[in-house]
């Protein structure tokens, strides 16, 4: 959205732009980082509620005071929740009009969005239900715990790197499907006999490979040489596998972080390009810093080097 445009939104349009580019971000002022501040703030203190909640001594003697935070916290995270639902009809109404509800779209389903409802939904089904038994689902509070996700771009970059691996990942759950039907099968032949209370099955033995490669010991002792064997396979191809896992992670996770250092490169390059920084542009890389999560040593590292080059080419 233009500077001249914005200038002609309506009071109620201009309101929904602001609370719009507070919650998102956008603009990195005062009022954008208090509230990013109290909520992160006050989902850490419903992790820690939650926790001292499940301690039996401490619910029955704080259980109104308990009660009272997780209260206000629906509300402050409803009310959130409402306004994000809201002013994201802004978000691309700038420069495609007619499309309110293309952002508010993306919001209601993408992971924060999805978070951001089931948080809360618990305590709505509580009010609607008072008399059933929904302590599974109260542990979705759990949940707010990802909202601050939404402050960091850790597990942003970490989603986008498995993402990009997605081929990989595949090709590794694949070996892992044959894996576990090759050495399922085998164990139930070699030990079936021996231990028909253990492996009475093929699933049961699927049961026990599953283990092993999780732990690393199915919990089941090998009473033959040839299950010996196969015991120390299994293990090995676990070890092989967390580390394929491990490493095309890393590599994707590395790639991803190089590729936000490059974009926000290119952006330095474009604001440089004509000799001038504005207010305006400023603010525009200190966003885009945030939103990335990049450091102070890193931007100014950047932009050294676009000075430098600038300077070498005249």
């Amino acid at each position: 959205m233009t500077q001249t445009t914005a200038h002609q939104l309506g009071p109620l349009a201009r309101l929904q732009r602001r609370i719009y580019e507070v919650l998102d971000g956008a603009v990195m002022d005062r009022t954008s980082k208090a509230v990013e501040i109290f909520i992160a703030t006050l989902v850490v203190a419903n992790v820690v509620a939650i926790i001292l909640e499940s301690v039996q001594s401490l619910h029955e003697e704080y259980e109104q005071l308990f009660h009272v935070f997780d209260t206000f916290s629906v509300v402050v995270f409803s009310l959130e929740y409402v306004l994000r639902v809201w002013s994201y009809g802004r978000k691309y109404l700038g420069s495609e009009p007619g499309l309110a509800w293309k952002g508010r779209k993306e919001y209601l389903f993408s992971v924060f969005g999805l978070v951001d409802f089931f948080s809360t939904v618990p305590f709505y089904l509580q009010l609607i239900m008072p008399g059933a038994d929904l302590r599974v689902l109260r542990m979705f509070r759990l949940l707010r715990i990802f909202k601050l996700s939404r402050y960091n771009s850790a597990m942003e970059d970490m989603f986008e790197a498995i993402k990009s691996e997605r081929d990989s990942f595949s090709s590794a759950l694949f070996l892992l499907l044959i894996s576990c039907l090759l050495f399922s099968s085998l164990i139930y032949i070699i030990e079936g006999h021996d231990q028909p209370e253990v492996f009475p099955s093929i699933p049961a033995a699927m049961h026990w490979f599953v283990l092993t490669i999780i732990s690393g010991w199915g919990n089941v002792d090998p009473v033959t040489y040839f299950g010996v064997a196969l015991v120390v396979v299994t293990q090995i191809l676990a070890i092989a596998l967390a580390a394929i896992l491990t490493g095309v992670v890393a590599t994707a996770y590395t790639s991803q972080v190089q590729r936000r250092e490059s974009l926000y490169e290119m952006e330095v390059r474009e604001v440089l390009s004509d000799g001038v920084v504005t207010e305006e542009e400023k603010q525009k890389l200190k966003t885009l810093q945030t939103k990335f999560g990049m450091s102070n040593e890193q931007v100014e590292a950047i932009a050294r080097q676009v000075e430098a080059e600038k300077k070498d080419s005249r």
